[in-house]
């Protein structure tokens, strides 16, 4: 198993992150589509791993892919990991907080920009910074 800056017991991880953070984050959980609070949030800013606070994404590469969770078109250097995700029976890549493992969501080819990417995050795994 990988191990990662940020390391916490189950236990530890349940009482700082809550109930439904928990699940994705430490579960590899998914939010229900258009229930997150930054699925249509566009202030400028930062969004960081809710588990250890790693700035991940910025506003800069936010943008309205219609799927119902927050869509951007890169992540900050090094602050992903992605990997081979098989379980729904089809390919996809996961993508992970390089620092604490936390489960952000999934990351895709069919972003509209130049970039190509639609990174799909699961808003209960991210926090926003002003």
């Amino acid at each position: 198993m990988k191990k990662f800056n940020v390391e916490k017991t189950d236990q530890e991880w349940k009482e700082q992150l809550g109930e439904e953070s928990y699940f994705i984050l430490r579960e590899k959980g998914t939010e229900r589509a258009f229930s997150g609070a930054l699925d249509t949030h566009y202030e400028e800013g930062t969004y960081t791993c809710k588990g250890c606070g790693t700035k991940l994404f910025t506003s800069e590469h936010k943008f309205d892919s219609g799927c119902g969770w927050p869509s951007f078109d890169a992540s900050e250097e090094g602050t992903v990991i992605y990997e081979r995700d098989t379980s729904l029976g089809r390919i996809r890549t996961e993508i992970l907080c390089a620092n604490c493992g936390g489960h952000l969501g999934h990351v895709f080819n069919d972003g509209p920009t130049e970039t190509g990417q639609r990174y799909c995050v699961n808003s209960a795994s991210i926090n926003f910074e002003k």
